[in-house]
């Protein structure tokens, strides 16, 4: 089974779903995705895995979010997954990929649904 993590090691809820996963067995390709952010169709594609629209993936309290006005109602999808993709900050994480489905690891126990 090929599982992915998008990852951020400064965060302790994606440092926890790693640590779970590997309880689990599991190697999970892990991407830092503020180094790696994925492209705006791989975006696109997990926001249709987890059933979300983008607001729902967005960090809403980052500067990044404020600064670039991303509240505003008349931004449409595309906009929003770009600006995600500029500011991968913006993305809530951690992001685990398997089976053809995502979840979000928040809690980290969330991630077993989908293994």
């Amino acid at each position: 089974m090929s599982v992915s993590i998008y990852h951020n090691p400064r965060c302790g809820k994606s440092r926890q779903t790693l640590q779970l996963l590997k309880e689990q067995g599991i190697e999970p390709e892990v991407i830092e995705y503020l180094k790696t952010p994925p492209t705006p169709q791989e975006l696109d594609d997990i926001l249709i895995k987890l059933d979300m629209e983008p607001r729902q993936l967005m960090r809403k309290k980052e500067a990044e979010y404020q600064t670039n006005a991303l509240d505003d109602k008349a931004l449409d999808r595309q906009a929003l997954i770009n600006a995600m993709v500029e500011y991968p900050i913006l993305i809530e994480r951690p992001i685990v990929l398997a089976n053809g489905k995502a979840a979000i690891g928040r809690p980290p126990e969330n991630v077993l649904t989908i293994l």
